[in-house]
């Protein structure tokens, strides 16, 4: 997939403040510090789409951008950071949920988990209450160009083995780096097969009757 075309569309607190695209929509999530923004700015090819910053818990609203006019990415505030409120946790909590489990459009979340790490509970509980909300989700490891790469892979492989001991079964599980821009040609290819197919026109033989507009 090649993003020509990128249009920013709303940044919304709640559900009822989301924008009614009818797009299919696919959203990114992880705990704050998680590398979210980078790998946004990543997939879009730009450097501010998603805001970076060394603090974490900057995205704190549900942000919509439409790409190529045929599908919608959200960027989903992160979970996880204690300097915000309770309130505003619970707040972010709240709407979050929401805008998961009811949004009719929304096609996957990918949920970003940090490589450069060991596996973290909280990562594995909010993929358990996805999978029992019935809500599609992938796991995207990141940052993992931080670390050596036998620690890496230890913390992927230890990770996986939580997913299976957890009966976790996500979509799909992806490995991205901001810094050397792996991985983001599988997660657009991945959205690209699943968009509707793109229609042309036929047309009968002699007659020249148009049939209109046919799926291939």
């Amino acid at each position: 997939m090649k993003i020509t075309d990128i249009e920013f569309l709303a940044s919304a607190f709640d559900l009822e403040s989301c924008p009614a695209t009818g797009l299919p929509e696919f959203a990114f999530v992880g705990r704050s510090n998680v590398g979210k923004s980078s790998l946004i700015n990543l997939l879009t090819a730009t450097k501010e789409l998603a805001h970076t910053s060394s603090k974490p818990g900057k995205t704190q609203r549900m942000n919509f951008f439409r790409i190529n006019g045929g599908w919608v990415l959200v960027d989903l505030p992160g979970y996880g950071y204690a300097k915000v409120s309770r309130q505003q946790q619970h707040e972010f909590n709240v709407q979050v949920s929401a805008y998961l489990t009811t949004r009719p459009n929304l096609k996957q979340v990918f949920s970003l988990v940090d490589s450069s790490i060991e596996p973290q509970g909280g990562d594995l509980s909010f993929m358990q209450w996805m999978q029992e909300c019935g809500v599609p989700y992938s796991v995207v490891f990141t940052k993992t160009d931080r670390s050596s790469d036998s620690q890496v892979e230890e913390n992927m492989e230890a990770f996986e083995a939580a997913l299976e001991e957890w009966g976790l079964a996500p979509t799909g599980i992806f490995h991205c780096s901001a810094k050397s821009g792996k991985g983001r040609g599988p997660i657009l290819h991945w959205i690209d097969q699943q968009l509707p197919k793109k229609k042309s026109k036929a047309k009968t033989k002699g007659k020249g009757v148009n049939l209109g507009w046919m799926k291939k």
